[in-house]
């Protein structure tokens, strides 16, 4: 048996035979945690100046900004920034709360064609909170990254890894432990997976101590996550490909 099916299984058994607590817990952390909105200001623009990259910021809240103000300071705000002294960017953010690698790829097939050099993609977060299987996980990741190169002629899609998810202050033990361990588990499948698809790069999440810099809710970026998430992005796409 694969190792990833083995550890799967593993987390299923914990899950069940702690399921009254996780269920609770679960529950309080919904009701207590703030519900912050998404960054608030224009989702597409032009910046910059040199050769024409047409990027999109795709996923999840933390694309959307949930945790700033505004989306200046948010992923796409701090990439843009990142890039415009080398490129002349046309951006678009394509991203929503609560969005998984399902209801994305929904989302792009009911949404007009258009085209894009590159992809900076946040999803996992709710496929772990949703308890997502890796196998059902693996299919949609393939058909996604389909959707990009067909209809949207995305060349190169950078795919931000699922977060420490351990490490969030809002989440109680063992709530913590179990969905932390759900994250690590997807965050090595999506590694394994962009290291077999040749357009694909993964980024590494921020890890080890960097709970002080999220949001008020305990649960999302704050400022200075999304400058360093964004300054690592920006650092790719300036780089060697």
């Amino acid at each position: 048996m694969p190792v990833r099916n083995h550890r799967e299984l593993s987390l299923t058994a914990a899950m069940l035979a702690l399921a009254p607590i996780l269920l609770c817990q679960g529950r309080y952390v919904r009701r207590v945690t703030p519900k912050l909105p998404e960054a608030d200001g224009l989702r597409f623009g032009e910046s910059g100046v040199g050769k024409p990259l047409r990027l999109l910021v795709l996923g999840d809240s933390a694309a959307a900004g949930v945790g700033v103000n505004t989306q200046q300071e948010a992923l796409a705000g701090h990439l843009v920034k990142g890039l415009e002294g080398i490129f002349r960017v046309f951006w678009k953010v394509e991203a929503q709360t609560g969005a998984t690698t399902r209801t994305t790829i929904a989302r792009l097939k009911a949404a007009a064609p258009e085209k894009f050099n590159v992809a900076a993609i946040s999803l996992g977060v709710n496929e772990v909170t949703c308890g997502r299987r890796v196998r059902k996980w693996l299919v949609e990741l393939d058909e996604l990254a389909g959707v990009l190169r067909h209809k949207f002629s995305v060349q190169r899609m950078l795919w931000s890894g699922v977060p420490a998810m351990h490490e969030f202050p809002s989440l109680p033990q063992p709530l913590s432990w179990y969905l932390g361990a759900r994250a690590r588990l997807l965050d090595g499948v999506l590694l394994s997976w962009t290291q077999q698809q040749p357009d694909c790069e993964f980024i590494a999440a921020p890890a080890n101590g960097y709970a002080p810099l999220m949001a008020s809710d305990g649960f999302h970026p704050g400022p200075k996550v999304y400058e360093l998430w964004a300054a690592e992005i920006a650092r790719r796409l300036t780089g060697p490909a």
